[in-house]
């Protein structure tokens, strides 16, 4: 019986302190940690004296910031006239041909309107060049550009129809010693032709004749008859009648050698 009444009251004992270890922590008040004063005056404050100065922009600093890094913000330019133009012809192109990109066909009607600009220039130049040269059509570097403009009649035109003795005598009757030395210069070219040095063409100048001889001492004698032919006709006085004699004998002299050869 003892037994039983001391288990019993074990188990009373340990309710109990199990009881109060289960106690809510609300009704336990802990007051906070005490803070000392801490004492403050005016001189603890510091001041900032140093001198303080100021900026100021320059006037033009912002043609500074005007660069392409300074654009943060990019527009995309409006399409002109041309670009669509240029959009259309890429276009056409591109069923004809084979492109790989879009952008490779607007390329290449980029270089290919370039080209043409070019060819339109070319061509507007030699218009002006063959309008300020003359009506004859020679082009700047042509075989009469460095001639003054000599106006053909027709007998001059088929020198091999001509009767080069009879037109010489009728000028020097006349006292036209330079035409007469012109029919002279025409009278050996068509010797020349005759015997096939040269092929004759009325618009052929000196130096075209002078490359198709062959022989070196015909050449040197074609030169410097081509060179008096020249200052006496392109060079447009009157000669005397010493250095007329002089021209006229080369000129029969070498009429006579190609005649025989």
């Amino acid at each position: 019986m003892n037994k039983f009444f001391f288990v019993l009251y074990f188990l009373f004992c340990s309710f109990l302190v199990s009881a109060q270890d289960t106690l809510p922590l609300a009704n336990i008040t802990i007051d906070p940690p005490k803070i000392s004063a801490v004492p403050f005056k005016e001189s603890d404050i510091q001041v900032d004296s140093s001198a303080v100065e100021s900026k100021q922009f320059s006037k033009n600093f912002k043609k500074e910031y005007t660069g392409s890094d300074f654009v943060y913000e990019y527009k995309v330019p409006e399409k002109t006239f041309w670009d669509h133009f240029k959009e259309w012809l890429a276009s056409i192109l591109r069923n004809i041909f084979t492109f790989d990109t879009p952008q490779t066909s607007l390329s290449f009607v980029a270089t290919l309107l370039k080209i043409i600009a070019v060819v339109v220039v070319v061509i507007v130049i030699y218009l002006i060049v063959k309008v300020l040269i003359g009506k004859e059509g020679n082009w700047i570097f042509g075989k009469n550009a460095n001639k003054k403009i000599v106006y053909y009649t027709d007998l001059e035109k088929n020198i091999h129809l001509l009767d080069f003795k009879k037109l010489i005598e009728e000028s020097i009757a006349k006292g036209e010693k330079r035409i007469a030395i012109r029919y002279y210069y025409l009278w050996l070219l068509k010797i020349m032709a005759q015997n096939h040095y040269i092929e004759w063409d009325i618009e052929k100048t000196n130096t075209d004749y002078l490359y198709e001889l062959q022989r070196p001492a015909h050449r040197e004698a074609f030169t410097y008859l081509s060179y008096l032919y020249n200052h006496i006709w392109y060079g447009e006085f009157e000669i005397d009648e010493a250095t007329f004699q002089k021209t006229e004998n080369r000129f029969k002299q070498s009429i006579k050698t190609f005649s025989n050869e």
